[in-house]
């Protein structure tokens, strides 16, 4: 499972963008995506249409992951951690969903998000490009 941060659910609306490549890629690959509910609150925040609202909800299946309780817990433990930057508060609501449901996460702030592996994240890689086909062997021409 991979929990797609906020970048990650905006990218995938962007026909062609590295985001959207990468998403097909996963799902290509049979890879199951999903976001916390925190994640999914900041995409809703906008602006966004209805249409891409929809299209996000497609793509991820309405696997929007609850935050609870132990996923509070948790992300206050990293909080404290990783030096109780104030900015970092999402992000450690969003790496305490997919640490607590045994996810990756795939977002284009790595940097933000390579504080909690020491603490049981695992950030997701790219998919590996699908084999390439073979194109049609042209018919010989006889002499």
């Amino acid at each position: 499972m991979i929990h797609l941060d906020t970048n990650y659910v905006i990218g995938l609306l962007i026909k062609g963008s590295a985001a959207a490549l990468e998403v097909d890629d996963w799902l290509a690959a049979g890879e199951s995506l999903a976001a916390s509910a925190i994640a999914w609150t900041e995409f809703l925040n906008g602006p966004v249409t209805a249409l891409e609202v929809s299209r996000a909800e497609a793509v991820l299946q309405s696997r929007i992951i609850p935050f609870g309780q132990g996923e509070a817990a948790l992300a206050a433990e990293l909080f404290n951690k990783t030096g109780r930057r104030r900015g970092s508060r999402f992000d450690c609501l969003i790496a305490a969903t997919a640490i607590r449901g045994q996810a990756h996460v795939a977002t284009i702030n790595q940097a933000d998000f390579r504080l909690f592996v020491p603490h049981g994240l695992t950030l997701a890689v790219p998919a590996p490009p699908p084999p390439p086909t073979s194109a049609p062997q042209a018919a010989s021409e006889s002499s």
